[in-house]
Order: C-alpha cells, then structure tokens, then sequence
C-alpha cells in the first residue's frame, strides 16, 4: 500500500517538476501554444526573475524556479 501511495505521489511531483527544470522560452511557447487553441487573444507572456513578479498572475516556472512566465492581458 506504502508503495502505491509512492508512486501516486511522484505521478503528480515529477511532471511539476520537469516543467521548472525546461528552458524558459520552450516553456513560453507551450504555454502560448495552450492559450492560443482556447481562443486567448490580446495577451502577452514576459519572463521575468522571480523577485520581479509582482501583482502580475504566474502561468509557469522555469529555469530551476528562478523564472516566472506572467501573462499580461492587452
């Protein structure tokens, strides 16, 4: 049973963690990409450090957590 638990943990662990380890602009494009086929229009995504955020809403991280990708709306 311990050993089911584990790996229900890492199913959800492991891929939040990939995506902080992926290149930022890799990960920009994804996430435009994502946007882009739900109808999403008049926005912008900026890479940012993350002391730089703000009040601006977080749709990723990369580079180990040392970047946010903020969406911006236009």
């Amino acid at each position: 049973m311990k050993r089911l638990s584990l790996v229900i943990a890492l199913a959800f662990v492991l891929p939040s963690a990939w995506a902080q380890l992926k290149p930022c602009d890799e990960l920009k494009a994804e996430i435009a990409a994502k946007m882009d086929a739900n109808g999403v229009k008049n926005y912008t995504l900026e890479i940012v450090a993350t002391d730089q955020v703000g009040d601006r809403k977080v749709v990723g991280s990369c580079e180990g957590g040392s970047k946010k990708i903020v969406y911006v709306r236009n």
